[in-house]
């Protein structure tokens, strides 16, 4: 039995980047003085020994030419490193999609692929981290809600109950101070239950995100007095659970934001397909300036991930603040 060998099945494995660029600099710098050598071998031109002053500056005129010959080719074959320097010095993995094209860069197209690639693997990790570490957040809301629901809110009406009974008991003159307690309690009560809607939003889950974005911009504008606008469009494409809700959260955060630090009269909120895409636009009048993103932002950016959305945020000093989101596929 005699066994044959193919040829040509065995893939060659690429050149590591230091060989590569050593191989381009090489050829480069050896064209360069080839074909100064050519010239001078060719040209009548000759050099005396020692050399006369006036032959001093030809050979000047000559190394210039070399030189510069050198230095154009090297500035244009190293140029893909300084655009690979600019990418790493902006690239962040909260603003997907930042890679370095690939121009015909020939041998540096190796080192610019394995890049983008390292990118791509980055920008998989960071968003499979922040999805485990959003889910767990999310549980965790919903624990605390629902001990304030059932416990702290149960002990505050029974709280309420009894003080009922206490002032239909009591003396005249102990009525006013014992009502300005019921009052006090009833607005602890209030504000519990205001709090556990925050953070667990049960009328996303029972009626909808329409009716969720309703009850948030009625909150909002009751809590900090500023009227927010809603536009919902009716006939949403049927969305996930983890589209609504990262669709209300981020909407949550920027009407929060609105009313805490945005010194805004008015606000407006819409949702609605703009050529085939889902878009959420949340708006107002403020000072704007928002030149650093705090972790507010960064969490959004994180959400807008998960669903694979674009999220931006438009902040001109005095012309107020602009976040909108984008879901490519519309939410489907």
């Amino acid at each position: 039995m005699t066994y044959r060998w193919s040829r040509g099945t065995v893939p060659r494995a690429p050149r590591a980047p230091a060989q590569t660029l050593f191989r381009r600099l090489f050829v480069i710098n050896g064209l360069v003085f080839a074909a100064g050598t050519l010239v001078l071998a060719l040209s009548p031109a000759t050099v005396s020994s020692p050399v006369l002053l006036a032959e001093v500056p030809v050979l000047l005129v000559g190394l210039a030419l070399i030189l510069g010959a050198n230095a154009l080719l090297l500035r244009r074959s190293l140029a893909p490193l300084d655009a690979l320097t600019a990418l790493m010095q902006r690239v962040d993995l909260l603003r997907t999609g930042d890679r370095l094209s690939d121009s015909g860069h020939g041998d540096l197209t190796y080192l610019i692929d394995t890049f983008n690639a390292m990118l791509d693997r980055l920008e998989a990790e960071r968003s499979a981290s922040s999805a485990h570490a959003l889910a767990a957040q999310e549980g965790e809301r919903q624990r605390i809600a629902r001990e304030l629901h059932d416990e702290i809110g149960q002990s505050l009406t029974v709280v309420l109950l009894g003080l009922k009974r206490v002032v239909d008991r009591a003396p005249a003159d102990l009525q006013d101070e014992l009502h300005g307690v019921q009052e006090t309690v009833r607005a602890s009560l209030d504000e519990v239950r205001q709090v556990a809607r925050r953070l667990r939003p049960g009328v996303l889950e029972d009626l909808g995100l329409h009716s969720a974005l309703s009850a948030l911009s009625s909150d909002i504008s009751q809590t900090s007095g500023v009227p927010v606008t809603r536009s919902v469009q009716h006939d949403l494409p049927e969305l996930g659970a983890d589209v609504e809700l990262v669709l209300y959260r981020i909407a949550q955060e920027s009407l929060t934001n609105v009313a805490r630090h945005a010194h805004a009269t008015r606000a407006e909120l819409s949702l609605a397909t703009e050529d085939g895409r889902l878009t959420l636009r949340v708006s107002d009048n403020g000072r704007g300036g928002a030149l650093h993103e705090g972790a507010g932002i960064r969490g959004m950016r994180e959400r807008a991930l998960l669903i694979g959305a674009n999220l931006t945020v438009d902040s001109p000093p005095g012309e107020g603040t602009r976040v909108r989101l984008v879901i490519p596929d519309g939410g489907t």
